[in-house]
């Protein structure tokens, strides 16, 4: 078995290939990156890496490109970096065509090293704070774009742990009604935690509270508040008024906002006794409506939390979500039983009244969840996401719905179901060893596309998800949450179109066996890295649809 350290990546050729035209370009080259991976099918049936012929010019200060850089290319080796057939100076640039029965060796041979998410080790840890989740007290106070706060925080939480990092999320504990509706979704959040904070944490707070020059105290009132703060004169104080809004000012502080905020610390002391010495982070996830309001939750918490647990705040803000066709507002619970009932129309259809299978009744429920998290997470988490009340595509077979990506995800498995009654019958041998099969069979341009675009950048697709800017200036952050959404809509669909044209199961017949092992060995890399990145979004495979 391989190495980590021999594992093929993307991101190492890419920075490898980059190296070396700077190289022979010296003093004038670039910072920039000038090569890029090709992905569409057209063009990977003659490239796999291309230097773009302007790009390259610009480099050079003579226009022209070293004779000596296709040599250069063609003897590059190093960690990460794929065995290379041919590098070519053409029209379009340089470009370079991997040499594919090798690299479909070591990667089918394995599997592990690219379907798994990539380890961590640095130790840091993140605390992600789900803001809507705070005070929410019934499920009707809960809005669409809150939803999707949600579903986002979830997955990042997702991501991050099939990582190895140390995640703690905040809120510990939610309303019974909202966890029960979540569950539906296969959001995992705790409904209790035995770490909550207690009364003593919240008068500790008030006392501290009340010693700021800048806040007003006064006993609690009807409404909870405990004392008014002024932030801008604070702020200034700090000389950060320009990282906030410039509007902040008066905070009526209430019970329930030093709740959040002891919440906040609960979760930090946490993480610092997990990884001490390692530092921790706060990711606050808002929707757009809250992310003002809780600009100042952000204030209060530098205000009132110890010297020594101080840390790094960021703001990942989550666009609106509007709903198209639709007569009147629509809740999350009747946007869930929307996409339900259209879920399990389709399903009947296509399949009949099944309603009483209880197997049945899950794989509608699993569905639905799909359906509902990309159409929420495909969109980048800081543009608005438009949702049409009367779109049936989506619990279709529809190459843009979570339902497809389920339905090709349950083919595969059927695939491996079916293969192995097969065995069983005696109609196909067992699966051989890893050390018979024989890669240099998978010639079809769809093989490669999976390979390459699917399984091979798996990794790095992963690690780009969840590159959290932390330490960059401002208050606001993005992450790329909507990558592994796209991703596994753009694997189904080559999966699908592939699968549709190549019978992976053939006739029975000895001479066929080899080519069938190797691309059996595929559609399990391919299984694999569906599991994996579903995982990501607490999304069980299903096995049958």
């Amino acid at each position: 078995m391989a190495t980590t350290d021999s594992r093929l990546s993307v991101s190492e050729t890419l920075k490898a290939l980059n190296a070396v035209v700077r190289e022979q370009a010296g003093e004038a080259a670039a910072r920039d990156s000038v090569w890029f991976k090709e992905s569409s099918a057209r063009n990977l049936r003659t490239r796999d890496f291309l230097a773009p012929q302007a790009a390259l010019r610009a480099m050079f200060t003579d226009g022209q490109i070293p004779n000596g850089a296709v040599e250069s290319v063609l003897s590059l080796k190093g960690p990460g970096v794929p065995p290379i057939q041919n590098c070519q100076n053409g029209p379009a640039g340089l470009t370079v065509q991997l040499e594919r029965p090798a690299v479909f060796e070591q990667i089918l041979k394995n599997i592990p090293l690219y379907t798994r998410a990539p380890q961590v080790t640095h130790g840091h840890s993140v605390v992600l704070n789900c803001v809507c989740l705070h005070g929410c007290k019934s499920l009707n106070s809960l809005s669409l774009s809150q939803l999707r706060a949600i579903l986002v925080a979830d997955h990042l939480a997702g991501i991050l742990q099939a990582q190895g990092m140390d995640v703690h999320v905040v809120p510990s504990s939610i309303h019974e009604e909202v966890h029960r509706f979540l569950q539906k979704l296969h959001v995992e959040w705790p409904l209790v935690s035995e770490t909550s904070p207690n009364a003593e944490d919240i008068l500790a707070m008030k006392d501290a509270l009340c010693r700021f020059p800048q806040s007003t105290f006064a006993p609690v009132d009807q409404n909870g508040v405990v004392g008014k703060f002024y932030l801008k004169g604070y702020l200034e104080e700090q000389q950060e008024q320009e990282v906030y809004d410039s509007n902040l000012d008066a905070f009526l502080v209430t019970e329930e906002k030093l709740y959040h905020v002891a919440e906040l610390q609960r979760a930090i002391l946490r993480s610092l006794a997990v990884a001490p010495g390692k530092g921790s982070s706060i990711v606050h996830v808002v929707s757009h409506e809250e992310a003002f309001q809780h600009q100042k939750i952000d204030v209060l918490w530098r205000l009132l939390a110890p010297k020594a647990l101080t840390v790094l705040q960021k703001h990942l803000i989550c666009g609106p979500v509007k709903v198209t066709r639709c007569a009147s507002p629509m809740s999350v619970l009747q946007y869930f039983q929307l996409r339900h009932s259209q879920m399990y129309e389709a399903s009947v259809l296509k399949y009949g009244d099944l309603s009483q299978d209880s197997s049945w009744t899950e794989t509608v429920n699993v569905l639905t969840s799909a359906a509902v998290r990309f159409e929420m997470l495909t969109t980048s988490h800081h543009n608005q996401v438009l949702l049409d009340a009367e779109d049936t595509s989506i619990s279709t077979k529809g190459t843009k719905s979570g339902a497809f990506v389920m339905y090709n995800c349950a083919r595969l498995a059927t695939l491996f179901e079916t293969y192995q009654q097969a065995v069983e019958q005696g109609l196909y041998p067992a699966f051989p060893s890893l050390s018979e099969l024989n890669c240099s069979s998978l010639r079809e341009e769809g093989e490669w596309l999976l390979l390459f675009n699917g399984i091979l950048p798996f990794q790095d697709v992963l690690s780009q998800a969840v590159k959290l800017p932390l330490c960059s200036e401002g208050l606001k952050i993005t992450a790329g949450t909507e990558a592994i959404c796209k991703f596994l809509i753009q694997l189904s669909m080559d999966f699908s179109s592939y699968y549709n044209r190549v019978h992976i199961l053939g006739e029975p017949c000895p001479h066929l066996f080899s080519q069938m092992f190797s691309r059996l060995q595929l559609m399990k890399a391919v299984r694999d890295v569906f599991h994996s990145a579903l995982a990501t979004l607490h999304l069980p495979p299903l096995s049958q649809i």
